[in-house]
């Protein structure tokens, strides 16, 4: 028996359309599916609640001084955060308060998280201070979560 060779000739313009038409195909194929996916609970497209909304405290005592630091959040965010009751003499026995929670709080509103904070060596036990009353309060506000 003799084998019969066979000469297959492709132009290059063929080839050419025939993968661009294939990776259209694939790219149609994967928009389809992301679109039509379903939002069951689960797959990471619903937000959960993760406070409840409200203003929450939590007070530092510093030399028989005592300072609410207030936490503003809603469902899922952490609006604002600030010291009251810090009166002139507080501020001028410690200097490093206002602005090391101010770079705390910066830290917090891109995070949403109080995971990861970085602060200064200088005002560092200021900043702890000032986290963990934070954390106090994000604490309540999770805990009043429906």
């Amino acid at each position: 028996m003799s084998a019969k060779t066979r000469i297959v000739v492709l132009h290059m313009r063929e080839v050419i359309y025939t993968v661009i038409f294939a990776l259209l195909a694939v790219l149609l194929i994967l928009l389809l599916v992301f679109m039509f996916r379903s939002g069951k609970k689960g797959d990471g497209l619903e937000e959960t609640m993760k406070y409840a909304s409200g203003v929450y405290t939590s007070s530092i005592v510093l030399n028989n001084q005592t300072m609410d630091l207030k936490v503003v959040v809603d469902d899922n965010r952490i609006n604002a955060i600030s010291l009251d009751n810090l009166d002139e003499t507080a501020a001028a026995m410690y200097p490093l308060m206002q602005p090391a929670l101010d770079n705390i709080s910066q830290q917090i509103y891109e995070k949403q998280s109080t995971e990861g904070i970085t602060y200064d060596e200088a005002n560092q036990y200021t900043s702890v201070v000032l986290l963990d009353a934070i954390e106090d309060a994000l604490r309540r506000a999770e805990e009043n979560s429906p």
